[in-house]
This record gives C-alpha cells, structure tokens and sequence, in this order.
C-alpha cells in the first residue's frame, strides 16, 4: 500500500537540518528500516537485522524491530551506529529533543546506552540506562538535557545504540524499537476517566472499535506509512487507542474488510489531547476496483480544533466529506497532527452510525423550538422532561451536553459565532430528535 501525504509534508522535507528523522519505527520503507547500521566491537560483527517482533503484544504492537547480537566475546561496549548525516539527519540537539525513547526486549537485565556524534567525531557522550524486565518489551528514558548548549550537540549527525552495555557468559539476542525524542519537561496530563460510551442502537452502528459494539474486521490501526506510534491501553477498563509522536496514522480496511457505509449518516469517534491545536480527519474511499490508485479514488479531509484535556465527541455528517465520491468502499481512516510529529491523542469509540429507529418526526414531536432564529437564546418546550440534551455544530462537534431540570429549558447561545446548530433531544423512553438551531 503507498502512503498518503498530507501536502504540509512537503514543506518540511525541502527544509534541511531543522530536525532528526523520527520515530525510528524499522517498519517496512520507514525511519530506520534502510539505514545504514554498522556493528563494531562485537566479535565476529553479526550485522543488524530489521526483522519481525517477537511479541508483538502490550506495550509494542509493531511488525517490525531492530535485532542486535551481542556475542559473548564481544566488548561489553559492543553496539551499532548510523551512517554520518545521511540517516539520522543533521541537527542540533536542545530542549525541544534531547530525551530519547526507546523500546527494548532483552533476555538478561544490563545497561542499554545511547550517544551522538558529529562528523568531525566530537561526542555527546553515553548515557546508560538498565531494563528492568526480562523477555518484555519496556521504554526506557534517556535525558541529554544536561549536555544541551555543549559543541558535541551542535551538527550531530550520527545515533549511536549499545543494546547490552556489560559483559556476558552466552550472546544475548537483544531487541530495540521505536526511538523518538522529545521536548525536555514534565510529562504530559493524561485523561482520568474512560470516553463516555455511545448510546446508538446495536441495529445502526458499523463499529470499528467501542467497547458496547462488535467490532468489525480491522487491517490495522497503523500502517507501515504512518509517522507516529500506537498503543493499546485501557482506562478504567475501558480499551482505547493512544496515538504518540504523531504526525498523521493510517487505520485501514481494505480488501473483504473494506467498509461500505452508504446506509450510514454519521462518523462517530471521541478524542482527547492535551498538546494538539488542530486533529485532521481524512476519509479514502478505492472506489468499485477496490484498489488504491486505480483511478477511482476519492477522499475528504476536515480539521478540528480540539478542546484540550477534555474528551472531545465528534459526530461528523457524512455529507460534509463533500469530495468523497462514494463511500460505498471506504478503505482508510486517517488522523493527523497539529504539532506535527508530536501529537499524543486517546482515541475511542470509533464508528459509523445513522438515524435512529424510532427517531421522532416534525409532526410527531412533543416538543417545540423558539424562538428560530435567534441572537442569544432558545427555549426548548414540551409536554414531557427530555432525559438528555446535546447541542452540537454543523461538523458534528459536541459542544454542550446536559439533563434537564422541566419540561422548560433555555439554551444560551450568546457567546457563539453565527451559524447552524443541532439540537439532539432524548426522551425518557429513548426516542429521539434532532432539532436545528439559526444563531444570527
């Protein structure tokens, strides 16, 4: 399958020496997989292999590693290193990059160590850093913020890895994966409650992951293409999808799983960030030869500004995807990064929905709307007290969800711009409505 570029991509690959080429993924065509790695100080000098994860469960779902020998009459600093300049990138290390990341899976508890070098052979020096578990995969931290502003972090071009940093009886077969570097500073907040769940009937929802829904058959939920890692994590017991280092993530359904959508309405997914100013979502649909590029393809792709340290519920119109020309065949579902390369996002509850069974019409409903338009309020009346309220923009953005109190309700919408709102009103026998809402 070949990428899909998100045009701002460009830009940045014509500018030079701004950044290291990150994550290290080692996945097929990706970061790391075609470096040129050098072994040195290792006896008989095994190459390194890009081969497939050993275990691919917990914390690393990836296809694809980096597996290091460590011969037993090797050096206890036996290692490997990346071409000058070519592979790595040139740049400078500071504030914004210098706590590295990275995976490993070992069989024997030791120090792991991490250098940089620059090409006139000035060094950074090795930081060393121990796994603490055995046959498992963990991250271990390593933080140059203290060798920042010094002449070995200016032009460094060369990463330097020493997988088993100790001497040994037997060879260890050591593994690492998904180096990524990172902005010195606290870590980022995380959610403390799990996304709150969808209420849709079972009988109109195509789910591709919720945990109240049987999911359909999913490729993968990130592609070798994508730039940025995935892990699977619960919260509250709750299965959720974190995206780290993102730039954009490629979700597939292609071949008998691809998705035909057309009886549905609406893409459904809840996100939370707390470093993200924009989420971009793009559909792909491969058209009736089911193929990508066969000629027949279309895609859309809207931005979002997400409220941050919140869930944010997206109930998106199929309709606003206005240059997808089908979605009778839709084979990939993309989010992408406001900071590039370093969004971190929780995403759950990822699915396509349409209008209730049982949705109540104009003419049967109890409830009436006034007074539309208007500047600064609404009055919502009926003859029975809706068990739920939400009121969200024309892109399907959750802006406000609520119970209320009477049969009366008053919405404020002074502080919001002009436009077209949507009112969702459920009733305490489950029905709902949809209610528009003119602010002018």
């Amino acid at each position: 399958m070949k990428k899909i570029i998100f045009s701002i991509l460009l830009v940045i690959q014509v500018i030079p020496m701004i950044a290291q080429n990150s994550p290290v993924t080692f996945e097929d065509g990706g970061i790391g997989s075609l470096w040129t790695w050098t072994v040195f100080e290792n006896d008989m000098q095994p190459p390194l292999e890009i081969v497939s994860n050993p275990n691919p469960t917990g914390l690393n779902l990836s296809n694809k590693v980096a597996k290091f020998t460590a011969m037993q009459n090797g050096m206890p600093w036996a290692g490997c290193e990346t071409q000058h300049g070519s592979d790595i990138g040139t740049f400078t290390l500071n504030a914004t990059n210098c706590v590295v990341k990275m995976m490993v899976y070992k069989p024997i508890i030791s120090n792991v160590g991490i250098k940089y070098a620059t090409a006139s052979g000035a060094s950074t020096g090795e930081i060393l850093v121990p796994n603490t578990l055995i046959n498992q995969w963990e991250e271990l931290t390593f933080d140059f913020s203290n060798v920042v502003g010094l002449p070995a972090t200016t032009n460094v071009d060369q990463l330097i890895i020493f997988p088993d940093f100790a001497t040994r009886n037997t060879d260890h077969i050591c593994y690492f994966d998904n180096i990524k570097f990172q902005t010195q500073g606290p870590p980022l907040p995380e959610p403390l409650t799990a996304a709150p769940d969808p209420t849709f009937s079972a009988q109109n929802v195509i789910s591709m992951f919720s945990n109240p829904y049987t999911n359909v058959q999913v490729d993968t939920w990130q592609t070798p293409w994508s730039q940025g890692t995935l892990t699977d994590i619960q919260i509250n017991g709750n299965d959720t999808k974190l995206y780290n280092n993102l730039n954009f993530v490629g979700i597939e359904t292609t071949g008998s799983n691809i998705l035909d959508v057309s009886g549905m309405s609406h893409l459904y997914f809840n996100a939370w960030t707390a470093n993200m100013t924009s989420l971009k979502v793009k559909l792909v649909d491969f058209g009736a030869d089911l193929a990508y590029a066969g000629g027949d393809d279309s895609e859309h792709e809207l931005t979002f500004t997400p409220v941050l340290e919140n869930w944010n519920t997206y109930d998106i119109p199929l309709s606003n995807f206005t240059t997808l020309n089908s979605n009778q065949h839709i084979a990939q579902l993309i989010f992408a990064s406001t900071p590039i390369g370093e969004g971190v996002v929780y995403i759950d509850n990822v699915l396509f929905h349409t209008n209730e069974a049982g949705v109540i019409t104009q003419e049967e409903s109890p409830y009436t709307l006034y007074p539309n338009p208007s500047k600064d309020i609404f009055i919502l009346k009926g003859n029975e007290k809706p068990n739920k309220l939400q009121l969200y923009d024309q892109f399907g953005r959750l802006l406000q969800s609520f119970t209320p109190q009477g049969i009366e309700t008053t919405i404020s919408i002074s502080k919001m711009e002009d436009g077209i709102y949507y009112l969702t009103i459920e009733t305490e026998k489950g029905f709902k409505e949809r209610k528009s809402l003119i602010k002018n």
